[in-house]
């Protein structure tokens, strides 16, 4: 397969990256809104075309420690799950991380807290760049804006897994992952045999004898001494993943007086603001965080020092804005508007909450 140009929702647009990037295995259970990342990788059966494991696991639980099992062994496994989903894969998640794994988890966000609503939200954002399993660990966490980026972060994601030994999350929001959009999908790769995997991951769980001494994968550590170690050497991991991996997305903010800060769908949304905003003479400028973790925080601390003040859009009661602010060192006022509930906002009540600053 080549580059091909689909018209598909986001949800599905993962699915077909998933494949075309040779994903060994795909561990899922259905929750909205994005059960269609399991039921597209089910209709189009990969099993039968590149080898790749498709399998509705019977729980969430059940589905992330498949996850941490593939992954052990040098595999390139992935889960996708919703808000309540994701919650359940906590624990998981953090043995994954312990395990210095490789792996691509998607949060398809919706609304909550509990059981909450099926509609959009960006209320995870604490839950997915704070460590929401227990433990000193941090995820690598990508924000798409669009169902192009839903396909291109899959390989993206599986590359920064791989290059750091480290889990990785897409963090979408119901918005992303069920708008339909054009995309182009990228060529079809080969899944690597299990000669390169034992040549690129050293370190996994292969079960041969005789080849090297065993490995051996666990998080257990009765030692303090040792744990410590380990942790050290997690926190050298965070360290260069955050020198050498903040992505973010700029507009017009060579000449802003008023910067907005937002991602995922809520930046095309605040994008519209702007533009509105700049017909009316508002010099205002976006920053659109593509790294949740690690954050932008010299980018926000550098355009800080050129505006009066700074809107954070968020679908949740104000989560990202506490980056923003450990940015800013109270260089100048930081402001919140946000809608939940599941209910997303329009450009005219961002540019309304922008004017009400302005006014104020």
């Amino acid at each position: 397969m080549e580059d091909e140009v689909r018209l598909m929702k986001g949800n599905e647009a993962v699915a077909h990256a998933a494949i075309r990037y040779g994903v060994d295995g795909y561990f899922g259970y259905p929750i909205t809104p994005q059960s269609e990342i399991l039921e597209t990788l089910e209709e189009l059966m990969p099993w039968e075309t590149t080898g790749m494991v498709v399998l509705q696991a019977e729980s969430e639980v059940a589905a992330i420690n498949m996850v941490y099992g593939g992954a052990a062994t040098g595999k390139a496994c992935m889960t996708s799950s919703s808000s309540p989903g994701v919650s359940l894969k906590q624990e998981g998640i953090s043995y994954i991380a312990a395990g210095e794994l490789p792996a691509l988890i998607i949060n398809c966000m919706r609304g909550g807290p509990g059981l909450g609503t099926i509609q959009p939200s960006q209320a995870d954002y604490f839950q997915a760049t704070k460590g929401g399993g227990h433990g000193d660990y941090h995820l690598i966490v990508l924000a798409p804006a669009s169902v192009q980026e839903m396909a291109d972060f899959v390989a993206l994601g599986f590359d920064l897994a791989f290059k750091y030994r480290n889990p990785v999350m897409m963090l979408a929001d119901g918005v992303v992952g069920q708008m339909m959009e054009k995309v182009v999908l990228p060529p079809q790769r080969p899944r690597r045999t299990d000669e390169e995997i034992a040549c690129q991951c050293p370190w996994a769980v292969t079960g041969r004898s005789g080849m090297r001494k065993p490995n051996v994968m666990t998080t257990l550590e009765l030692d303090p001494v040792a744990m410590e170690k380990n942790n050290l050497r997690l926190q050298d991991t965070y360290r260069r993943i955050a020198q050498n991996e903040v992505r973010f997305e700029e507009h017009d903010t060579e000449d802003c007086d008023y910067l907005i800060v937002a991602f995922g769908s809520v930046a095309r949304i605040c994008q519209k603001a702007m533009e509105d905003a700049r017909a009316e003479g508002l010099k205002v400028g976006i920053l659109r965080p593509i790294t949740l973790w690690p954050f932008p925080y010299d980018e926000v601390k550098r355009l800080s020092k050129k505006v009066k003040s700074i809107l954070v859009v968020e679908l949740n009661a104000g989560q990202m804005i506490e980056d923003v602010r450990l940015s800013l060192e109270d260089r100048v006022p930081v402001h919140h508007f946000g809608r939940m509930g599941g209910i997303v906002m329009d450009p005219s009540e961002v540019l309304g909450a922008l004017k009400n600053i302005i006014e104020k």
